[in-house]
Order: structure tokens, then sequence, then C-alpha cells
């Protein structure tokens, strides 16, 4: 039904119009810079995640908005919301209609004593941002999140609304359209949720200390393993493993004794084999068996051969 205005009624537009217009000035929008980011639905479905279909359900929940929203939500399915932008505690929408409106939406802050309630009740029951932005989460979580009273979602006394179109109508069919488009949006970008609601999303995940503390009580003698009992499990020489441990032992050197000797070791050498000389000299050379002829090297001389 149109609206009247100005002491008359505006004219219908139909669908396909609405449609061309909107088109129009989404093109008219992006050659001046603007960034547009139209609305679209594909199928009769605006929402099809848990994020969007929650929205979509509070909002259609509210006996104030029930008579307004099926209006909006033709509007929203053939693409009239022509561009939505979420911000913190506001969305601001581009409607075509009859003409092109421009519809502001004020959501007020999700209270710190609400917010913290809801942090306190699922600690421990979200594990991941992954799994709270997809909706993975228990049907206890979902209750708690979506509830009218308490919940994540706004109520109507926390949703202030205005729209440049001349309906005087507590919401207009453009702001419900804006409403359903919102729904559409956070299927896409669940996050903006709680953008909209000024709240972090991150302390709803339950933080996992996952450092192991440190322990001051003893074992029990009886609970330890002994060196034997370790050998007899594994088949190894514990005493050797101790001994000549590869972490602790350096390797020995594989030079021969000459190569490792040194200038010194050598004077020491000598002056050690000098004095054993000097004292077998005192004892006498009967002391020290002589070599009989036979033990003694047989030495040959080779035969010279003469050449003539």
């Amino acid at each position: 039904m149109s609206s009247y205005y100005d002491g008359g009624w505006a004219p219908y537009v139909t669908v396909a119009e609405r449609r061309r217009k909107a088109v129009q000035e989404v093109e008219k929008l992006r050659r001046k810079g603007h960034p547009v980011e139209p609305v679209t639905i594909e199928g009769r479905k605006i929402a099809t995640t848990f994020w969007g279909k929650a929205w979509c359900d509070n909002m259609e929940s509210y006996r104030d908005f029930e008579y307004r929203l099926p209006r909006g939500r033709s509007y929203a399915r053939n693409g009239a919301v022509v561009d939505l932008q979420i911000a913190p505690g506001k969305i601001t929408a581009l409607v075509s209609g009859s003409a092109l409106y421009k519809v502001t939406i004020n959501i007020d802050a999700a209270p710190k004593a609400k917010w913290m309630a809801i942090c306190t009740e699922c600690a421990g029951s979200i594990d991941s941002l992954v799994d709270l932005l997809q909706g993975k989460l228990s049907e206890s979580v979902m209750q708690r999140l979506c509830r009218q009273d308490g919940g994540l979602f706004p109520n109507p006394s926390e949703i202030h609304f205005s729209c440049s179109c001349p309906d005087h109508a507590s919401m207009c069919k453009h702001v419900a359209a804006v409403l359903y488009g919102g729904g559409a949006r956070l299927d896409h970008k669940p996050e903006l949720l709680f953008r909209l609601r000024s709240v972090n999303e991150s302390e709803l995940v339950s933080q996992i200390d996952t450092t192991l503390p440190m322990t001051t009580e003893t074992v029990s003698s009886s609970k330890m393993l002994q060196a034997g009992d370790v050998s007899a499990l594994f088949g190894l020489d514990m005493a050797e493993a101790l001994t000549a441990s590869p972490l602790t032992e350096k390797p020995q050197s594989t030079r021969s004794p000459r190569a490792a000797s040194t200038p010194s070791n050598k004077r020491a050498t000598a002056k050690t084999a000098k004095k054993q000389s000097n004292g077998s000299a005192k004892t006498g050379a009967r002391d020290v068996p002589s070599a009989s002829a036979s033990d003694r090297p047989r030495i040959t001389k080779p035969r010279s051969v003469r050449t003539r």
C-alpha cells in the first residue's frame, strides 16, 4: 500500500522498477567513490546461517515490529537495500523505493553487567572463535546468547531508527528492510554483531592454560626404577652408558703414542733411559746377560758381480 504524504498518495512503483532504480543508484554511488555494499539475497530465505537466522528470529519475536516487518522483508528480498554499513552501535543504509531513502539505526551498547554475565555463564563452553562465529555451539550456549531478556541481541527499547521517507509510522518498511538486511549481512560477517553491540567476542572464548604446574611433591623410592630395573627392561648396560655417555665424555684421541708425543715427553724419556743405563753400570756387567754368537744377527754382504 502506498504512503500518504504531501496531501496525496505516493505513486506505486513495481518491483522491477525498484530493482532498476536500485542498480542505477548503486552505479551513481560507485562513480562518486562511495563504498557501496548492497544486500544481495539469493532465494526466498534471507538468512541461512546461525547468526543471520538468530538475528531475524529475534526481530520477528517482538510484537512492536510484527506489523511492519512483512513489507520490509519483501523489500529486502527484492534487492531494495542498495547499501548497508555496520559500525559500532550504528547501521546506516540506503533503500530504493519511490526515491532513494537514507535509513539510520542506532543500537545501544550492551550493558557491561549483562555482557560480563554472558561471558561468565558461557565460560568453558566455547573453545575457539571459529566455533563461535560459525555457530558451532551447544544448545545451552545458543539459548543463552539468543535470550530475549539478557541475551546478546538488542531488545526494542535499545533500537532507535530514523528514515528520510515521508512515512510517519513508528517503523517504516525501509527501516524493516534494513533490519532484515542486517541478518543477511551477518550470514557472511557474523563478527559485525559484536561490533554493533560494542563488545569484544574474544572475551567469550575460554582461556585454556596449557602450561603444566611445577610440583614439589617427592616421589617415593618404591615407585622409582633402579638402574638394574632399567637395564633389564631395555637390555642395556647402564653402568657403561653412565660412564661413557656421549653427551658428557669427550671422544678419546685416536692418534698413536708416537704421534701424540711432545718434545717435553721425549726429553723425559731420554732422562729415564739414561738413569737406567747408569744403574746397570753400577751393578756390573754380569747382571746383564750377553748375547751369544748364535743369537747375534748374521749380516751377509751381497756379492759383487764383476762385469767384463
